[in-house]
């Protein structure tokens, strides 16, 4: 068996301590699942800040309320804009088409969840 070693930020060292032992089963699935293209996609800076922003007002275990007033930041607002508008004119690219659907499938969530946290809300 290869032995790897990788240099990663301390912030994400922390986050993948409790599934290190996961590790080469999570990228090998990861490979699986995903074209070049993807891959190439899912280390754009953009789609990480993006899962990450998410990711971490979720770990904070926001309330029905703070999670009926998510929204994402400017930058990610701007990026899911100027992809729309490409693929609207018809110049996106299948790179950026893939990182497209990373974007609609957070919006999915995220709308699933708001509609989740209304009901709660409503009930108050």
């Amino acid at each position: 068996m290869a032995q790897l070693t990788i240099q990663v930020p301390d912030e994400l060292a922390n986050r993948l301590q409790p599934i290190l032992h996961r590790l080469p089963e999570l990228l090998s699935q990861l490979l699986e699942k995903n074209t070049p293209e993807t891959l190439t996609l899912t280390n754009s800076s953009d789609t990480t800040n993006t899962y990450t922003e998410v990711l971490d007002f979720l770990i904070k275990q926001p309330t029905p309320e703070q999670i009926a007033k998510f929204k994402v930041s400017t930058q990610a607002q701007t990026r899911l804009e100027d992809l729309l508008e490409k693929n609207h004119n018809g110049t996106i690219s299948e790179a950026e088409n893939s990182e497209l659907d990373i974007y609609e499938q957070l919006d999915q969530l995220m709308i699933l969840l708001k509609a989740r946290a209304y009901s709660v809300v409503k009930k108050f």
